[in-house]
């Protein structure tokens, strides 16, 4: 089992602060085992009674009952009671799976789980915990529910250090690996290609696609279907709602309307299956509203999903750091610089804008520059930005770090992954 300690030790500081404490992330990318395992460990180690520890997993049939969040709150109120001195622990397993129900004992009042869980955090004696894979079911705005009083902790599949603390082996071999089968962590148990290919397809076809379809009523599963395709085929390309509809109405024959589209993808941005990166223009300080770049949460899942017919390691890697950046807690946008030189009025790209609080720098992603015209397209777009924010290009085709003559550094791939490099 992988520790990721990263995520358990924001649990660990979180503990007792008043606040409920959202998990969220893609299902299956081990949101249940860091809760249900990791950190419940952690408290039998500190002490903690098992029997103070309440479990209630939404997906089992054995606990369907407490999707009603009425019940689940009366259950927890009865054995917790009001004995300050005696410390209780929540877990609820996939939270987005409740309904909202009436409560007809209280002016038949419409009731949700936000409603019971903010009761719960006002016990004193007890501190609680959720897990969740779907934004819209959390509510996007996780503050506004919970009346400002959440943590939330974002998990990602395994990120490659993770990956290969337990795969450990050749680091160039591993990062092969992981570039194409992602870090999904049941792959780690399976060691047949044709079983983890077939694993990552079954997550669409039993997990993925039934959830978005179920959970928001989407009549035409075709159709959300080729925008997955799509998305997959567009990694690190700039697109659009419109672009897409265009796309899939010339494929299809039939015209598919904007509006359907934007709303289908914004079905799965909120399953987190994928994210959307803005565009930021570096010197005007604005965002553009479109085109976007989208990314998957996995590289694997986007390999599965076009049955691995379009290996490109080139925007693979951009996705990788793009997720890296994420996982790290950055802020990240795609960045837009505009040259003037030679009276033109041309718009270059910066792969990345990273932001943490006030500190700032600015990514390209390459796989190599192993020509001029490369190298001179890489560094203009960085070059334009005529400020002093640190510059870096993350390559794969370079043994060791370095500094050029214009003070930018040029970065090995697996060492900025192992975080053995500081980007600030």
């Amino acid at each position: 089992m992988v520790k990721r300690d990263s995520y358990l030790q924001r649990l660990v500081r979180n503990m007792w602060n008043s606040e409920v404490k959202v998990i969220t992330g893609i299902r299956r990318c081990g949101k249940s085992v860091l809760l249900f395992d990791l950190f419940y460990e952690y408290l039998l180690s500190k002490g903690v009674p098992e029997n103070h520890i309440l479990k209630l997993e939404l997906d089992q049939r054995r606990y369907y009952k407490f999707r009603n969040p009425i019940t689940l709150c009366e259950y927890v109120e009865e054995i917790v009671g009001t004995d300050e001195n005696e410390k209780w622990y929540l877990f609820i397993d996939e939270v987005q799976l409740t309904a909202k129900v009436v409560d007809r004992e209280n002016g038949n009042i419409e009731v949700s789980i936000y409603d019971m869980l903010n009761e719960l955090k006002a016990y004193k004696n007890l501190d609680v915990y959720v897990t969740g894979s779907n934004s819209k079911g959390l509510s996007k705005d996780i503050a506004t529910e919970f009346r400002g009083r959440a943590t939330q902790i974002h998990v990602f599949p395994l990120s490659f250090a993770e990956f290969f603390s337990y795969a450990g082996g050749d680091e160039r071999k591993a990062l092969d690996t992981y570039m194409l089968y992602g870090g999904m962590p049941r792959l780690l148990a399976l060691k047949d290609e044709k079983d983890k290919k077939d694993y990552l397809t079954s997550l669409y076809s039993e997990l993925y696609v039934k959830d978005i379809v179920e959970r928001n009523g989407i009549e035409r599963e075709d159709i959300l279907n080729d925008i997955l395709d799509f998305l997959a085929s567009q990694i690190s390309s700039l697109t659009n709602p419109s672009n897409i509809a265009n796309a899939l109405s010339s494929m299809k024959n039939e015209k598919i309307g904007v509006t359907l589209v934007s709303n289908y993808v914004q079905h799965i941005i909120d399953s987190f299956l994928i994210s959307m990166a803005k565009r930021y223009d570096v010197k005007g300080k604005t965002y553009f509203r479109y085109p976007n770049k989208y990314y998957y949460t996995d590289v694997g899942l986007r390999n599965a999903r076009l049955n691995y017919r379009q290996y490109d390691p080139g925007h693979i890697m951009e996705n990788m750091i793009y997720n890296e950046l994420l996982r790290r807690g950055y802020s990240v946008d795609v960045g837009v610089v505009t040259d003037r030189t030679g009276g033109g009025n041309t718009q270059k790209e910066i792969d990345f804008i990273v932001n943490d609080a006030d500190k700032k720098v600015y990514i390209q992603s390459a796989f190599r520059m192993d020509s001029d015209k490369k190298e001179t397209s890489e560094l203009t777009s960085l070059l334009l930005t005529k400020d002093f924010f640190k510059k870096v290009i993350i390559r794969m085709d370079i043994p060791h770090n370095f500094y050029d003559d214009n003070g930018i550094f040029h970065c090995n791939l697996i060492d900025f992954l192992l975080d053995r490099v500081a980007l600030f």
